[in-house]
């Protein structure tokens, strides 16, 4: 397939992998759409508010117990699948590691950011979230590169099922626990399907190899890649642990409950990038930045209109958010109607920095992805203990809408450059 040429889905692998995806995901968007209104029901607007409050604050941390090394490992082995052994090893010993080094740091030093959360309480999270739920992340990665996307699929499918099974228990049996409890459910959830991920690549793809060389090698690239993760984290999640920090626990808990049904809803964009993502390092290895960009613009084509979709749909079905998690969560229904055009701009500025990605730009996404989250973190000072969620929502969409300009405009920068280039060249050899 030449690279200024659209994607001919009818026969490309790519559209198999993709379907596989949106298989697998949407499997996952009905067990965790599930689980999320089961939770709510078992914990109440102030509880979840408590426990997605905790959660965001692990989840900007975690992004560092691997040192993005299993994205390292996705760009290697997708271009030579003989060097699966030696990153998956290096992928293992980094995110025990610094998993474990960061996990005690949450439960040390995590307490702080809010009174509502105990030592034990993040220690549950992030025993979770850092050390078993990375390996997990690694696991489908190493799938993602083979191009086993059914795989990848299966592996998040495993986790959301779990979890709803467990929420669904508690709710039948208790009807009512505390954010300590379940923390220590999930926990034992992500224990499970971190075992089941690490064996399901040993049996495919053999035992992994440590090689301190190569790990040292690597390390500069996979900061980059951390960072990448950690921005990503800062300017999606900042803002749940700031309302956690003013105290606003009902409000993060009616805010987030609207943001991951977002989360849920651009499951199907998210099933199209994630099968396309291993494409953006072939297409980057064999023709740069140009190819990169066509593909793109391919992508992003067809996913925008998909994910407008989506936003009408979103704006017009929340008023049933009550009727389902309860009457505690009526704020939501506000919510989700701000909220509802971020898959939109997610098709685009996920689709440009996959493709900065691809081209080995990815300090380039980092420095967007850095400026998003210095931005988001700035107005959210000032909006939210004024406006509570209201001012998060403002600034989500404020956020997503500068990436989308920032990373295209990027890109297309990148491109022009690399074409004088080409042309210089193709003149002087004339």
């Amino acid at each position: 397939m030449k690279s200024g040429r659209p994607i001919n889905w009818a026969n490309e692998n790519l559209a198999q992998n993709a379907g596989w995806m949106f298989l697998g995901r949407g499997l996952s968007v009905l067990c965790q759409s599930t689980y999320f209104l089961l939770l709510t029901r078992l914990l109440g607007s102030t509880e979840y508010g408590i426990y997605v409050g905790a959660v965001a604050l692990v989840a900007i941390l975690s992004q560092y117990t691997a040192l993005g090394s299993h994205s390292v490992l996705l760009r290697y082995v997708s271009a030579n699948p003989k060097l699966f052994p030696e990153y998956w090893g290096n992928v293992l010993v980094t995110t025990l590691c610094l998993g474990g080094t960061v996990t005690l740091l949450i439960a040390w030093g995590g307490a702080l950011v809010s009174r509502s959360y105990a030592p034990t309480f993040l220690l549950f999270i992030a025993i979770g979230d850092c050390l078993f739920a990375q390996v997990t992340i690694a696991a489908g990665r190493v799938f993602q590169a083979f191009e086993r996307m059914h795989a990848t699929a299966a592996l998040n499918l495993l986790t959301n099922a779990v979890r709803m099974m467990f929420a669904a228990g508690l709710l039948l049996r208790f009807h009512r626990t505390s954010a300590r409890y379940w923390v220590f459910v999930t926990m034992t959830v992500s224990a499970i399907a971190a075992i089941t991920a690490v064996a399901a690549v040993s049996r495919s793809y053999g035992r992994p190899r440590f090689i301190p060389r190569l790990l040292r090698l690597r390390t500069g690239e996979g900061l980059v890649f951390a960072f990448s993760y950690s921005t990503t984290g800062i300017y999606n999640d900042i803002d749940k642990v700031m309302l956690g920090y003013f105290g606003m626990n009902m409000a993060n808990g009616v805010y987030t409950m609207a943001y991951r049904l977002v989360d849920v809803c651009t499951m199907p964009l998210y099933a199209i990038q994630s099968a396309a993502f291993p494409r953006f390092f072939k297409k980057g290895a064999a023709a740069g930045v140009q190819s990169t960009k066509a593909f793109a613009a391919s992508i992003a084509i067809r996913t925008a209109p998909l994910c407008a979709v989506v936003a009408v749909a979103m704006f017009w079905l929340a008023p049933i958010i009550p009727h389902l998690a309860g009457k505690s969560f009526a704020g939501s229904v506000s919510a989700l109607r701000w909220l509802c055009l971020l898959p939109l701009f997610r098709s685009f500025h996920v689709s440009a920095g996959d493709a900065l990605s691809g081209a080995g730009q990815q300090k380039f996404r980092l420095s967007t992805q850095a400026v998003a989250a210095a931005f988001n973190f700035v107005i959210n000072l000032f909006l939210i203990p004024r406006f509570g969620w209201t001012g998060a929502a403002w600034s989500s969409l404020a956020t997503d809408g500068l990436l989308a300009i920032l990373n295209w405009t990027l890109l297309l920068t990148l491109s022009k450059n690399s074409e004088i280039v080409t042309s210089l060249l193709t003149n002087r050899a004339a």
